[in-house]
């Protein structure tokens, strides 16, 4: 027991290490840490890794999907829901349709069924890493909600098309419309659970009496609750936490106060980060784990197999994403509401196709037995191709995928606003609603303002002069009742322009990042009302 406490706070200490070294490096981390879990797994004498996918599906997957429909912009979800959708289902099911093809060729002894397992296990994107590569890289905001939209729902129909393949395989039989019915019914349920979940927990945010902490603990709750319930009658978990997700962050701005988004803002960030941390440096430590038990297969035949459908994998992708991009714009519905991506975009999205944790997960879930008793065919091959594919995908594509980017010279093809006018839009209307507030229920001449303003900044130069706060409280009762009415009247403004906040998110003029950035100005401005001397 100890044993395990040790290696998981040393995985740890090094995984923080090799982000740090990154930074230093300007590597994104997704692919540093996995280079360096690789680096680890060649060591002699370190203790032998194996990663349960329990663990993974069960720990890692629904924080880190519930995260990630968090602060996903529903407006923008919506407005560039064609690409996402072809993207998250057409592009998983072609790429599991091509691969089960080819592999089934290629490979000796690999049938249909355990084509379309391996095609369902290596089709999903990985948008954390691609996210953190284009981080820091001025790509415009289409491209990245297009990804983060596409994998919040590509693991999805990606783990569908893995459940039908599997069964196959240990039925040995399969039914195309038993599958699409079944689909449907697995992603439509999903959806169903994680909604009614997420409406049970708006309801205890809303109505009963919690405090920050709690908030913020219920937040960690919902995701597992979603998932688990939606697993346990066979529905989509990984769907079930999406829809939740997107629901109680669309309802977050009614139930939770300033400290509560305060708090929960600095844990999740903190959880997110070592979540996924570790789940990159246990892609790396996972090589020895793939190379064993390949059977038949020399480590030269795997190496071969796994890069020709790491190859098809790729091309697979870009040949996809021209005529997903530019076919609908035929019609003139959609070149009128979606201006062209150009090549530029295009390119850049259909090489942001890195795999990650759902890929690895997938090929760890593969049984080691059929139910008769027997190994299951390929399994380690399968294993071994999967860790191949994500190397491949993640470090390669991810270590030009800048370069891309640069040699493209992409901008900004919208028609919203720029980020710099858009903030001061937003601020014009705050202060709009402020100033209209105030003039319509305090007729307080501004002098009165003045002094108490002027009161405020003496009590607390006196404070940091004595460094005793209540010294610097001694005033006569009537200031200290101007002080109380003008924090009063500041908490007053910030609740006018919070609601503000809201009618500018129904209208959707702005994007919802720039909204979330003042929206936690306001919190601050609150909190430090909050702190200060009555």
């Amino acid at each position: 027991m100890h044993e395990d406490v040790l290696l998981v706070l040393g995985l740890l200490f090094i995984m923080l290490l090799l982000v740090m070294l990154s930074q230093r490096l300007r590597i994104s981390y997704p692919i540093f840490l996995v280079l360096g879990g690789l680096a680890l797994s060649l060591v002699p004498g370190l203790p032998r890794i194996v990663i349960d996918h329990e663990l993974i599906f069960l720990i890692f997957l629904p924080p880190l999907l519930y995260e990630a429909a968090w602060y996903t912009s529903w407006h923008d979800f919506w407005r560039w829901k064609r690409p996402i959708v072809l993207l998250a289902f057409g592009l998983v099911f072609f790429t599991s349709t091509i691969v089960a093809y080819v592999s089934r060729a290629m490979i000796p002894g690999f049938t249909l069924p355990l084509g379309f397992l391996l095609g369902g296990i290596i089709s999903p994107p990985d948008a954390v890493a691609a996210t953190s590569v284009l981080k820091g890289i001025k790509v415009p905001r289409r491209i990245t909600t297009i990804l983060e939209g596409e994998s919040l729902i590509n693991d999805a129909s990606s783990l569908i098309v893995f459940r039908f393949a599997l069964a196959a395989v240990v039925s040995g039989t399969f039914v195309w419309q038993q599958a699409v019915g079944t689909f449907l019914l697995v992603s439509s349920m999903g959806l169903v659970v994680g909604l009614a979940v997420a409406q049970l927990f708006y309801f205890i945010h809303r109505y009963l009496p919690t405090t920050p902490s709690i908030n913020t603990a219920l937040t960690f709750i919902a995701p597992y609750s979603m998932y688990l319930l939606a697993e346990e009658f066979h529905f989509s978990g990984v769907l079930a936490v999406v829809s939740g997700g997107l629901l109680m962050s669309y309802h977050s701005h009614r139930v939770f106060d300033a400290n509560t988004r305060l708090q929960s803002t600095s844990v999740w960030a903190s959880v997110g980060f070592v979540l996924n941390g570790l789940v990159f440096i246990l892609i790396g430590l996972e090589l020895p784990v793939a190379v064993e038990g390949l059977g038949s297969y020399s480590l030269q035949q795997a190496i071969i197999y796994s890069l020709v459908i790491s190859v098809i994998v790729i091309v697979i992708r870009l040949a996809w994403m021209y005529p997903a991009a530019f076919v609908p714009r035929w019609f003139s519905s959609i070149r009128a509401s979606e201006p062209s991506p150009g090549w530029q975009g295009t390119l850049i999205l259909g090489w942001a196709g890195m795999r990650g944790v759902v890929s690895l997960a997938s090929a760890l879930s593969v049984p080691l037995l059929l139910s008769g008793g027997q190994a299951f065919p390929q399994r380690n091959l399968i294993l071994f191709i999967t860790f191949v594919v994500i190397l491949v995908t993640l470090v390669f594509q991810g270590l030009t995928l800048p370069a891309i980017i640069r040699f493209t010279r992409v901008s900004e093809n919208d028609t919203r606003m720029p980020a710099d006018e858009q903030e001061a839009g937003i601020r014009l209307r705050l202060r709009a609603a402020a100033l209209a507030h105030m003039g319509q229920h305090y007729t307080t001449d501004m002098r009165e303002n003045e002094l108490i303003r002027s009161l405020h900044q003496r009590m607390h130069a006196e404070a940091q002069r004595t460094g005793n706060l209540l010294e610097a409280l001694d005033y006569d009762d009537s200031k200290r009742q101007a002080l109380k009415r003008y924090h009063q009247v500041l908490l007053d403004v910030l609740r006018v322009q919070r609601e503000e906040l809201l009618l500018l998110r129904r209208e959707g003029r702005f994007e919802d990042e720039m909204l979330r950035h003042q929206e936690a100005q306001l919190d601050l401005d609150e909190a430090k009302i909050s702190h200060m001397p009555h």
